[in-house]
Order: C-alpha cells, then structure tokens, then sequence
C-alpha cells in the first residue's frame, strides 16, 4: 500500500483549507475569507484504491509576529515541514506577495520534495496568462512539480493527486478506512462554530476569538454540549451576544444545523460568551485553548 504524509503552506488566503477539503471530500478545516481563520495543524484523509494521503492543512504564514498567537501560528505552520513526504505550497494563482516571497524563503533549505500548487486559476480574467505565470514561478525555485487548480471548482485535483501518489512510499496506513479527518469531535466543534463566529460577524470582530468546549454529554442520539465563545474585550462580547442574544443564537444556530447535517446526530448547543482580556498574546490562555503545544 502506498501512503504519503503531506504538509499544505502558504500564506493566509490563498485557499489552502479549500484545496484540503476538496480533496478529501469534505470539510476538515474551516473556510471563510479572513486571513489566518486556520490555527491548527489539522489533518485530512483522502482514501483510494492505490493508497493513502494525509494531508496536513496548516495556520497561514505571515509576516505581523507581533502577538503571541501571530508567533504560535507561524510555529505552527513551519513545525508542519518535519517529518512528512511532500511539502505543498499553495499560492493565489493571481497575486504574488512579500508573504508568499517569505514562505518561500523558508522552504529553500528543504530536503522533502517541494511541490507548487497555483490555485484560484478559475479567477483569471486573461487566461493568456496562465503560461507567463506558471513560467515566472517556475524560476523561483526547483520544485518537484507544479499543478494550477480551482479548489472551488475541482479543476485538475487528479493531477494533483497523481503527482503525489508519484511520491509516496509502500508502508502501512496512517488511518483506518471509515477516517477522514485526524481530530476528535471536541476539536471539529468547536472549529465549527469559531467558523461561525466569523463568517457572520464579517468585519465587526478581529479574528481573535476563541471557542472552548465545556461540557459534552452524550444522550444516546443527542449531544449535549456547553461552549464559550472567548473574546479579548467588552465590547466584542456585546458584538458577539448582538441585540437581545440575536447574534449568539444565529452563530449557535449555524453550527447546530450543520453539525447535524455532517454527523446525522442530534446537538444541544449552549453557548456563552466571556471575555478575558489580550489572550491572543498569553501563553497561559494559548494553552488553556489549545493553541499552542502543550496545550490542554
């Protein structure tokens, strides 16, 4: 059996949830047009008749390392390169940036094959250009390969999955058949509902949020779960509450309906709001959330 662990950088935004997602065929990580929504090395599982690939979908890398989270994030996303088989960088097929000029930087010195995926191909208004990019980026470096793809749209995911069953080596799977993603279920909820969180409050909140998981009980068919929603300010907690608790149900609303629709389970969601204050820049609270090792 060929298996293959597969590490999945970039800067923020480029769409390396999606391109993750699409390809295992469903969400692992969550998706929404901030940058650095993604905190976590979050695992993904794509099964097929010639093997296996996990797929590690990291935090965006980016230049602002002025908090404690900026800084953990990065970590992060650079302790992904160790001990895998390929590296992908992800790139927006329409943008090149100094952040994207970074993460290069950063991959230079690797052993472990390199491969570029140029996404959002689909967004190109010219498709004359196309060539001239692929070709520019090419000269960059010496990757192992270079796919353009849509993850939006799917476009060339099977060459993208060729290139790195190419590369995979024999060797027992990581992950069980009926596995798709490497995280428990405390862990994908409560991802579920920070994407909720900031899908909905847009531009009314810093993506400094949190989400804490504080009670589960299982009732046969039901699950009844307390969370808090961690804010670093007052004023961000009325934001999150909204008029009258409008918000905070619409947000627990959200998840709850997609949470059953993915595990055909029954949700009980109590949310609650609670502030404590920069914990984006301490080490305690980053633990305490589980955003950095040694977390709880």
């Amino acid at each position: 059996m060929l298996s293959a662990m597969i590490a999945v950088v970039g800067r923020p935004n480029v769409g390396k949830s999606s391109l993750v997602n699409a390809l295992v065929g469903q969400k692992v990580s969550i998706v929404s047009h901030k940058p650095q929504t993604t905190r976590h090395q979050i695992q993904g599982v794509v099964h097929d008749p010639r093997g296996q690939l996990v797929f590690v979908d990291t935090p965006g890398i980016h230049g602002d390392g002025k908090r404690e989270l900026n800084r953990m994030m990065n970590e992060a996303a650079y302790s992904a390169f160790e001990g895998v088989d390929v590296v992908l960088f992800v790139v927006d097929a329409n943008r090149w940036t100094d952040e994207d000029q970074q993460v290069l930087s950063r991959l230079k010195g690797l052993q472990t094959p390199v491969g570029l995926v140029m996404n959002k191909i689909d967004r190109m208004d010219d498709k004359a250009r196309l060539l001239p990019t692929l070709q520019r980026l090419q000269a960059l470096h010496d990757f192992a390969f270079i796919v353009p793809v849509s993850a939006l749209r799917r476009v060339q995911l099977d060459a993208l999955e060729n290139e790195l069953f190419s590369r995979a080596v024999e060797g027992p799977a990581f992950y069980p058949e009926d596995m798709v993603v490497g995280h428990d279920q405390r862990f994908a909820l409560a991802e579920l509902i920070r994407e909720k969180v900031v899908r909905n409050l847009h531009q009314e909140m810093p993506y400094a949020t949190a989400v804490g998981i504080e009670r589960w009980e299982v009732e046969g068919r039901l699950d009844r779960v307390h969370a808090v929603i961690w804010v670093e300010r007052e004023g961000q907690k009325g934001i999150v509450i909204g008029d009258k608790g409008q918000q905070l149900r619409k947000i627990g609303e959200a998840a709850r309906r997609e949470w059953e629709r993915t595990t055909d389970r029954k949700l009980f969601l109590q949310l609650w709001c609670k502030v404590k204050e920069n914990w984006s820049d301490d080490l305690r609270a980053l633990g305490q959330f589980g955003l950095r090792p040694g977390g709880d």
